[in-house]
């Protein structure tokens, strides 16, 4: 944690970077089991970007391939989606596996086997703008009203 905290000052933020906190968190208590849910997938990875340079597997930062808007892809699609701009171990980790930071496919068998309810039509890209503000007051907004247009139940986030 000091280590994005000095970061953020190499940045020229001018002031360390604040983890998030909150004394109470909007969730609730679901009012039907799982298996009869609709399920969303939210992920911080990012859809291709052209001309952005390499986005692959083993790619290294990428910051060029950063998105910073909410966006939405079809769940039966397999779209590629990828993790290089985010920060990650590259040194002992790989992104060959996109079941291991997008598990779209995981969901879909577990449809099958009837785990859960159904899965959401679309799958939800929610951004790492680095802006607290920005996340709860645009980007959280925004994914929320996704997520009910599509009438889903429960979401799970996973976060790059």
């Amino acid at each position: 944690m000091q280590r994005l905290r000095d970061y953020y000052l190499a940045l020229g933020y001018n002031n360390p970077y604040q983890w998030a906190n909150f004394a109470s968190v909007p969730m609730q208590t679901l009012s039907k089991p799982v298996t009869a849910s609709k399920m969303g997938l939210v992920t911080t990875a990012a859809p291709f970007k052209a001309g952005a340079g390499e986005q692959g597997p083993g790619a290294a930062y990428n910051a060029a391939a950063k998105f910073y808007r909410v966006y939405a892809g079809d769940s039966q699609r397999n779209d590629f989606l990828g993790i290089s701009h985010v920060s990650y171990d590259r040194e002992h980790t790989s992104a060959e596996d996109i079941n291991s930071f997008f598990p779209l496919k995981a969901l879909r068998k577990a449809e099958r086997q009837l785990l859960i309810g159904k899965l959401s039509p679309r799958y939800y890209g929610l951004p790492t703008n680095r802006s607290q503000p920005t996340t709860a007051k645009q980007d959280c907004p925004e994914l929320l009203a996704l997520l009910q247009e599509d009438e889903v139940d429960l979401a799970i986030l996973v976060a790059n």
